[in-house]
């Protein structure tokens, strides 16, 4: 019989050995597990090998984002917690390492919101619509080597964007300058042409031949018929010294007394407008008649009627008054800056809203001394032919004078933006980029003005739009001062 001290283990039951055998082989293998964990950390933590992190080896990091809420962000799929959508996996770039850019490569300043300009970044990110943010090159700051002007920065805009804003560009031409110049201008009546219809002695009006306003009259024609008593008694007077006369020649007396007689008594008449028609039918009827008819003095057209029938007329009184429309003059605004280019007897040509299809000739026949303070500008007269009528005193229309020109360089004037005391136009440098140029210009003919420096032709100047261009250019040179950020 064996005691308790005796007892090995293979002498154990076999139940109790076997199971040990589990825990031994559990422990052995959790501190095999921590000493490689450990060695593992020391040989990462070590300058053993290439690092995860080493930019040789980066990895875009991901970003998930709602598609509804782009401002909701998360570096784990998830749901929105606003609108309960899943998250959109959104891979961004890391940033770039900052480098010396390479020969004849563009380097970028800053990022800009594309909806949003005053909003920029370092880095490429999105804004909350979801869009990427534009580059900002250092070139178009700098601009292409042109003088700088105040305030405003070089800009660059995508095609799309063009054309979603209308821009526009036109090339900067040669051509003649200053040769013509366009006004407006009024038509209206020739003050030299202009009579009026008056009365040397008191009588009444017995009949109206021309009785409304704006009825054509010939030269000689009838207008009305005036009684006056003292001119049937002068018309007597006359008739009577003709009989006298020729009572002295049949008497066989002198007759010198008697043609100083007629004589006197024609004088009379012929001061108080009779016409000579009417004192020749006094000689040859040797009857005063009851009535005189007053004849129109010139061809043209009534512009004023002052009587009606049984209207009494005193000495000096204007029944009618008559203008000739055959040449009209139409009265132009010349501006301080224009007037040295006007000379008299220039050419100018007159069109009308009238007559969109006709163009009127005429002349400059006279230049008004006096310069109206208030809207600075002279009136220029010109002179135009209307046998037919149609050029009606009060109509507006554009006059152009046209003297000697000279070859300058040509841009439209709408290309011309004007910024504080300085011309300033938007150049065109090609792949969306423009560049803001002080111009100093000239003469202006028409829609094109003169650029005396600050372009070259063939150069491309933006002639639609330029106002936005303007506005982001104003936008980019304050953020340039702000250093971009």
């Amino acid at each position: 019989m064996s005691t308790q001290q005796d007892r090995t283990p293979d002498s154990w039951p076999e139940g109790p050995r076997h199971r040990s055998r589990p825990i031994w082989l559990a422990l052995l293998l959790l501190v095999a597990g921590a000493v490689l964990g450990g060695g593992g950390v020391w040989w990462s933590m070590g300058d053993h090998g290439p690092s995860r992190s080493s930019p040789a080896t980066a990895q875009p990091a991901t970003l998930y984002q709602c598609p509804m809420h782009p401002t909701i962000t998360a570096d784990h799929p998830g749901d929105c917690p606003i609108c309960g959508m899943k998250l959109v996996e959104v891979r961004q770039e890391e940033s770039p390492p900052a480098a010396a850019p390479a020969s004849g490569e563009r380097r970028i300043a800053f990022y800009r919101s594309p909806m949003n300009p005053g909003q920029t970044s370092p880095t490429p990110r999105q804004d909350e619509m979801g869009m990427d943010y534009v580059p900002v090159y250092q070139d178009e700051l700098q601009g292409s080597g042109g003088p700088p002007v105040g305030g405003l920065a070089p800009v660059t805009i995508a095609p799309g964007r063009q054309q979603l804003i209308g821009l526009r560009t036109v090339p900067v031409t040669e051509g003649p300058v200053a040769g013509t110049w366009r006004t407006v201008g009024r038509v209206q009546i020739d003050p030299t042409r202009v009579r009026r219809t008056n009365t040397k002695v008191e009588g009444y009006v017995e009949r109206l031949y021309v009785d409304f306003v704006g009825r054509p009259v010939r030269r000689g024609e009838p207008l009305f018929s005036l009684y006056s008593p003292s001119l049937l008694a002068a018309e007597g007077e006359y008739v009577l010294a003709l009989q006298t006369r020729e009572a002295l020649a049949q008497a066989g007396a002198a007759t010198a007394s008697g043609d100083t007689l007629v004589a006197s008594a024609r004088r009379k008449l012929e001061l108080w407008d009779v016409p000579a028609e009417e004192l020749a039918r006094l000689e040859r009827t040797r009857q005063p008649a009851k009535t005189l008819t007053v004849l129109s003095p010139i061809s043209g057209v009534v512009t004023a009627k002052n009587v009606v029938e049984g209207t009494r007329l005193n000495p000096g009184d204007s029944p009618y008054e008559i203008t000739d429309l055959d040449v009209v003059w139409v009265m132009a605004d010349a501006y301080e800056t224009d007037l040295a280019q006007v000379r008299l007897r220039m050419p100018a040509s007159l069109t009308l809203p009238a007559y969109p299809n006709r163009t009127f000739t005429g002349t400059v026949d006279f230049v008004d001394p006096l310069l109206d303070s208030r809207t600075r500008t002279t009136k220029v007269h010109l002179h135009f032919a209307n046998p037919t009528g149609e050029l009606m005193p009060e109509m507006f229309g554009e006059v152009v004078l046209a003297g000697a020109g000279r070859q300058g360089l040509r841009i439209p004037a709408d290309a011309v933006v004007r910024s504080g005391t300085i011309d300033v136009v938007f150049l065109s440098l090609g792949e969306g980029r423009f560049e803001p140029r002080e111009v100093y210009l000239g003469a202006r003919n028409g829609n094109l003005v003169e650029v005396v420096s600050g372009l070259e032709a063939g150069q491309e100047v933006v002639t639609r739009a330029n106002f936005l261009v303007d506005s982001e250019s104003q936008l980019r040179a304050s953020l340039a001062a702000i250093g971009g950020k």
